[in-house]
């Protein structure tokens, strides 16, 4: 490559720390990979926040030499880029994938000492590409900045975007687009279907080495536990447990929760047809490829049972020698999640209503506000944004009648907390945001950087989503509150 030895002394000094854990797994895990060659590197956008809590500093070095790095021209000192092997459900169907435009650099250690995956997205063909390019258009790279810097915002465990990088050459989908890298940075990119993919195959040693080192990256504290790998299971379970409830608490709609698109570590991982609801409809979906609704709103705590029924299958020589003790054991961890998934669920919905202490009727007192919203075709950011303001009269659509008995209802509940509406709401505006990335303003902003190359539209709307829960302070948030007009028809798609 050209300027190569320059280019690594560049990559070294950002303050790269790598470590190259998953490549001491059984070798049928993963496959060295090399990205590909791109003509005119050019960094459309990065992300110094992220950069400065990872020990980075990416204005070290010249925008050149920082482009030519994420573009995956150079290598940090330390990395060894591989492409890991995993399988997947996608829509309920069975299929033997592996990282076919993705490739992970390794383990970078923070000044924390935390060990965090840096992988590039789209950067070209892998023994995993099945016939496609392994290329990626930049509006969708720039989508997964956007909804995953929301999501980091908004609290919700995610993977984060380091840098978008334009690679100068075109990528052909349904019209000729121009072609980008994402950089991802993850807890861990271990999937469900990376178990699925140890298990099929046949080599339970492969198996149990992929455990132990789940085990040891995420739950180091179940390695001596005498049943570590069901610990294991119902840890995941809970984490996922509690990443369903935060996506339902903000209308967040994933999209393709296929099992390869769920993260053992319990981020929210791969923002293809992703996308926030505005009316209130449990049945909303947007992904143009989810005709049946299999994904939707709704059916995301079910889904996510499911995908972790998959996961269970795949640890059941660990959990016993005896099968029917083994599938006993996976059934009772299974059983756990829909109670464990409703406390979290629960936990938070009294909290966006003000709520701190528990009572039988809450989830009654809930439903008939979400069963309202449904009637109203209220929106669902605003809604709760409205009850949270203090002292402040809400609108006409607040003049219905059973809004107002709920209203009445919900009075009451806070009075015996002994608490006034004006106290809960100041909790309330802690978990309630004022800001969510529309839809609309998402779709603005990828249009003005594909169409125009203009960044600002996009920048403007990341510095709305950084602090979405702050209020008062904020009134150039207005325009980002606003939901569309209308929104019947709109698709979202998996930018592949």
């Amino acid at each position: 490559m050209v300027g190569q030895h320059e280019s690594v002394a560049d990559a070294d000094a950002v303050g790269w720390r790598f470590d190259n854990t998953y490549t001491r797994l059984p070798s049928p895990l993963f496959v060295p990979s090399t990205p590909a060659r791109v003509r005119e590197p050019r960094a459309a956008i990065l992300n110094h926040r992220l950069a400065n809590e990872l020990g980075l500093d990416l204005g070290a070095r010249s925008p050149e030499a920082v482009a030519a790095l994420f573009a995956g021209q150079v290598f940090p000192v330390g990395s060894q880029p591989i492409a890991q092997a995993y399988a997947g459900h996608q829509f309920g169907h069975f299929t033997m994938l592996g990282d076919g435009r993705a490739i992970l650099l390794g383990e970078h250690r923070t000044p924390s000492g935390r060990l965090v995956d840096v992988q590039f997205k789209g950067s070209g063909r892998t023994r995993f590409s099945r016939g496609g390019d392994g290329l990626a258009a930049l509006g969708p790279m720039l989508r997964e900045y956007i909804i995953s810097e929301a999501l980091a915002g908004l609290g919700i465990p995610t993977t984060r975007s380091l840098a978008v990088v334009a690679t100068g050459d075109p990528v052909y989908r349904e019209s000729m687009r121009r072609g980008a890298i994402l950089t991802r940075v993850a807890a861990s990119h271990l999937r469900v279907g990376t178990f699925q993919y140890a298990a099929a195959l046949g080599d339970e040693s492969t198996l149990r080495a992929l455990a132990d080192y789940a085990i040891d990256r995420h739950d180091p504290e179940l390695a001596t536990d005498p049943r570590n790998y069901l610990e294991f299971l119902r840890a995941v379970a809970d984490r996922q447990a509690a990443l369903i409830a935060r996506w339902q608490h903000v209308g967040f709609i994933h999209g393709v929760m296929n099992t390869d698109n769920m993260a053992i570590a319990g981020e929210t991982i791969d923002y293809g047809p992703c996308a926030f609801m505005n009316a209130y409809d449990p049945g909303t979906v947007f992904s143009s490829i989810d005709r049946g609704g299999r994904y939707a709103y709704a059916n995301q705590p079910g889904i996510a049972q499911w995908n972790l029924a998959r996961l269970a299958e795949t640890l059941l020589p660990l959990l016993s020698h005896d099968p029917d003790e083994a599938v006993s054991l996976a059934t009772e961890v299974l059983d756990e999640f829909p109670a464990r998934f409703e406390e979290y669920w629960l936990a938070g919905m009294r909290l966006k209503l003000g709520l701190q202490s528990a009572e039988a009727g809450d989830i009654e007192l809930v439903q008939l506000l979400l069963d309202w919203m449904q009637k109203s075709q209220a929106d669902f950011t605003n809604t709760f944004r409205d009850l949270s303001a203090e002292g402040r009269a809400l609108g006409d659509p607040y003049r219905d009648p059973d809004f107002l008995a709920w209203q009445t209802q919900w009075h009451e509940r806070l009075a015996r907390e002994g608490r006034s509406p004006a106290e809960a709401a100041a909790l309330m505006r802690t978990v309630n945001p004022a800001v969510i990335p529309r839809n609309h303003r998402v779709e603005e902003a990828l249009s003005a950087a594909e169409d125009r190359d203009d960044l600002s539209v996009l920048h403007n709307l990341l510095a709305a989503l950084a602090s979405p829960y702050d209020y008062e302070a904020r009134p150039d948030l207005a325009r980002y509150q606003e939901p569309p007009t209308d929104e019947r028809g709109y698709r979202t798609f998996c930018g592949t």
